[in-house]
């Protein structure tokens, strides 16, 4: 019986999750399969991929063949490097203890490399914030400029500013009655 790794579609329509299976090459895609090894969600980003590093090197080396993107999502993780290692000591050009150290190195190196990938994602995150905020604050800035524009009277066209200030200041403030207030304004 041909064994496949490959991916079982699950979620709803536009949200593919997807669950990496070995199963019978003969079986639908989303049919009966033999043992699931693992999760990949492509929908977040970076994608989320858990797997059962030992149960598919099991597979493999029953001989399993993966599919291209079961293939990438094997590498991605590891499990083909440590397919490989294991071969290495099968042969005899390595110690277990060798090639268990070999694969923790990757395996860190790697993880590493995935936490400043996020970590540069949440600094694009922020400055994009920043940057809209910056943005925002300069239109209410031009809007209220605009406003403050629109409430000061217009002068005329053909006369100056200086001349209507000139006859404000001339016609000056009206004149006033100086009368004394009489008993009853008093009281």
């Amino acid at each position: 019986m041909p064994v496949k790794i490959r991916l079982q579609r699950h979620g709803k329509k536009g949200k593919p999750f997807y669950w990496v299976v070995a199963a019978d090459a003969r079986a639908k895609r989303d049919g009966k399969f033999l043992e699931k090894l693992g999760i990949y969600n492509p929908n977040t980003n970076p994608a989320t991929i858990e797997l059962d590093v030992d149960s598919s090197v099991k597979w493999l080396q029953n001989g399993a063949q993966p599919t291209d993107t079961a293939k990438a999502i094997l590498s991605y993780r590891g499990v083909l490097l440590k397919h490989h290692l294991l071969g290495g000591v099968r042969k005899g050009a390595l110690t277990e203890e060798q090639a268990e150290e070999k694969f923790n190195a990757w395996v860190t190196e790697k993880e590493a490399a995935i936490a400043d990938k996020v970590g540069g994602l949440d600094k694009a995150k922020a400055e994009a914030r920043a940057a809209a905020l910056k943005a925002e604050k300069e239109v209410n800035d031009k809007r209220a400029a605009e406003a403050a524009a629109a409430a000061l009277p217009e002068t005329p066209e053909g006369e100056d500013a200086e001349a209507e200030v000139e006859a404000v200041e001339a016609a000056g403030e009206p004149e006033q009655a100086t009368e004394a207030p009489t008993e009853d304004d008093k009281a």
